[in-house]
């Protein structure tokens, strides 16, 4: 255990979370003389998103550490979270002795089995001398290709094992970056040039691959218009004049929508074209040419066959395609398409400026807007807050906005701010939350109070299962999804005050801003969590579509469409 510590320093890992217990004792034995420092959290599913968000800001592997049997389990959402976002992450478990796992022993159960369907990896460690080999290659898989989870199941007397490790000459194995093939790239290059109205589309990958200067370089450079999906938003300025919104059925902008139907061609980096985003294909693909960029070859064609396949990691990838424009003189496209994209954005807004008591919630997201810095990482997990989120928040900077897209699991944001926290200490960090998402892993606050972990939590409180009470309209019931706190329910602001921790209730817009002022800094000077509670109107509705991007029902008044070429 002493060597897979080593191993676990050498790449990279200063902060673990994890619950010990006696099957993984140890582990951390050998953890007590080491420099990487252990947050005990409070639920292993809480652990494993901590170490996701810290993995989410820095790009290294987060580490979950737990015992036998209700730990390994207990990790499992946090992996299938890490593996739908890839994101590169390894939960530890201990494990009873191998001479009893055909025994019923006590918390003795086939977690690598479990495991399996949500990991890159899951093994079980046979033999001390495998400890320094099988978690260097727990690493490696973790980063290489398309990132995601492993998951290391160490035997109580395989731990208690000796083996041959000398750390001087053991480095980290290398990880493939792979570069495009160059026909492709002239393809691409070809398809780029010959559309009348391009698109670039930023998933997730490209801030994965910290490819966010290359993709700005390739935009700028042609003067394509660039859209982002909600697991891209910070890889290309929000501010800057070639930023084309987000389209969607429900994080998305007016504007966007529009921009996307008006494209004729679409260059996907990075984007797994999740069924949110797309809604129904025929209207998603229909009039446009497709070139999919991505690392992981079967990605390509598993929604739709794209009008081209390009396999590569996303930084060098956009930097062929540019090195490529420039080699054919290319120059920056004309003007008119990103002046109509401009135009749209101009014409297709969103108010978020409400006064209305209750409070409407675009105007908090207007709020966090303008009090928080465009260095201020925010976290954020499922439901209708955070579809508003997606839909008002800006973004500018890359590792700035989390948020867990495919698998969705409420309570993420708390442990996850925690995780952001851990790693970078110095930084602004705000999680977004729903009152019912909060209830689900609140116990990490007194993680959070115990370690002096201090973040701002603004609550948007709708007193509802805000998503599923919307979605239940079409069946014409309100069923099973009302959370009104009223006798007998819970007081957010006395449950953070019984963690030792402050908080404030907003009820008019207008105070909205002092609140946030006030809790970033008792935040700061007191070194824990601080809640705003903002509670809003109950029945708000987000903009959104159940079936395709060119039919999304807005519940609030907007401006009219203007017509194309306009």
């Amino acid at each position: 255990m002493e060597a897979a510590v080593a191993v676990m320093e050498s790449e990279g890992v200063d902060t673990v979370f994890g619950i010990p217990g006696a099957a993984i004792l140890p582990l951390y034995a050998a953890m007590r003389n080491s420099g990487i420092k252990h947050i005990t959290v409070r639920h292993e599913e809480g652990g494993t998103h901590a170490a996701d968000g810290w993995s989410r800001v820095t790009g290294k592997v987060g580490v979950c550490i737990g015992t036998s049997g209700p730990a390994g389990t207990n990790m499992i959402t946090g992996l299938y979270t890490a593996l739908a976002d890839s994101i590169p992450m390894i939960c530890i478990t201990g494990q009873a002795p191998r001479a009893k796992l055909h025994q019923e022993a006590f918390q003795a159960v086939d977690i690598v089995e479990i495991a399996k369907p949500v990991t890159k990896w899951a093994v079980q460690l046979k033999e001390p001398g495998q400890a320094p080999w099988v978690f260097r290659e727990a690493f490696r898989i973790a980063r290489s290709g398309r990132p995601g989870p492993v998951l290391i199941d160490l035997p109580l007397d395989v731990q208690r094992g000796l083996c041959n490790y000398d750390p001087e000459i053991d480095a980290p194995l290398p990880i493939d970056v792979p570069e495009p093939h160059p026909a492709r790239v002239r393809a691409a290059v070809d398809l780029l040039l010959g559309a009348e109205r391009p698109l670039i589309l930023a998933g997730g990958g490209v801030i994965i691959a910290d490819a966010t200067d290359e993709l700005r370089e390739l935009a700028e450079e042609l003067n394509v218009p660039v859209q982002v999906t909600l697991m891209g938003k910070g890889s290309f300025p929000e501010d800057h004049e070639l930023f084309a919104g987000l389209a969607g059925l429900q994080t998305q902008t007016r504007w966007g929508n529009q921009a996307f139907l008006e494209s004729d061609l679409v260059l996907a980096v990075g984007a797994r074209f999740g069924d949110r985003h797309t809604g129904d294909l025929s209207v998603y693909t229909k009039g446009r040419k497709f070139i999919h960029v991505d690392i992981e070859p079967t990605q390509l064609g598993k929604v739709f066959e794209p009008d081209l396949g390009v396999v590569g990691h996303a930084r060098p990838t956009l930097a062929a395609l540019t090195d490529r424009a420039r080699s054919l003189g290319a120059g920056p496209r004309p003007g008119a398409w990103p002046e109509r994209v401009s135009e749209l954005r101009a014409t297709l807004p969103r108010r978020d400026d409400f006064d209305d008591v209750p409070i409407k919630p675009p105007r908090v997201y207007r709020e966090l807007n303008e009090f928080f810095g465009p260095d201020t990482t925010f976290v954020t997990a499922i439901g209708l807050y955070q579809i508003w989120s997606g839909q008002f928040q800006h973004t500018f900077l890359p590792r700035r906005y989390l948020v867990c897209g495919q698998a969705g699991p409420l309570g993420w944001e708390v442990p996850a701010a925690m995780g952001v926290k851990c790693a970078f200490p110095e930084r602004q960090v705000v999680a977004v939350a729903g009152d019912y998402s909060f209830q689900f892993l609140m116990e990490e606050i007194a993680v959070a109070a115990q370690y002096k972990i201090p973040f701002v939590i603004v609550m948007v409180n709708n007193e509802y299962l805000g998503l599923i009470r919307q979605a239940e309209l079409p069946y014409d019931m309100n069923f099973a999804v009302d959370l009104h706190y009223g006798e007998g329910g819970i007081d957010h602001v006395k449950l953070m005050e019984a963690f030792g921790c402050p908080a404030r209730r907003v009820e008019q817009p207008g105070d909205i801003r002092d609140a946030l002022a006030w809790a970033s800094a008792e935040s700061e000077a007191r070194s824990l969590p601080v809640l705003v509670e903002v509670m809003v109107e109950r029945e708000a509705n987000a903009a959104m579509g159940p079936v395709s991007i060119d039919a999304i029902k807005e519940f609030e008044p907007v401006p009219e469409l203007a017509p194309a070429g306009d």
